[in-house]
């Protein structure tokens, strides 16, 4: 795991407990991206380096598989980490995608300073990952 990862495994396992140890985090609501964001169409073709900037940054909570079981993802509180290769979010609009990924949610950061082509190549990702 990258030093960043780690740091965010910290940080986030830090957010979920209380000062006696106990988890707060109340689980959120269904994620749902607004209506324009399942509109939007990916202008990019191709992965480019998306597998290297996964294995950067989405590692550590989703899993070198996308199942949403990476090492930090143990300690998040609920919602858990997506699992990128379940129906509901490869029934989800690249746009839809995008939008979570530009603008998180939870234990989910924004990754807007990633380029927007970075951001598209990473849906185009986590597309190939579907039924595996």
């Amino acid at each position: 795991m990258s030093a960043f990862g780690k740091l965010v495994t910290a940080a986030i396992a830090g957010l979920a407990l209380s000062v006696g140890g106990v988890v707060t985090a109340a689980a959120q609501g269904p994620w749902v991206a607004p209506p324009e964001a399942k509109n939007m169409k990916n202008p990019v073709k191709g992965v480019g380096d998306a597998k290297k900037n996964v294995e950067t940054n989405c590692v550590s909570c989703h899993g070198a598989s996308g199942h949403g079981d990476g090492p930090a993802a143990a300690a998040l509180p609920p919602p858990k980490p997506a699992n990128w290769t379940s129906d509901a979010v490869q029934k989800q609009t690249d746009g839809e995608i995008f939008w979570k990924i530009s603008n998180g949610r939870g234990a989910m950061p924004p990754w807007k300073h990633l380029p927007e082509k970075d951001r598209w190549e990473l849906v185009n990702y986590i597309r190939t990952l579907k039924g595996k």
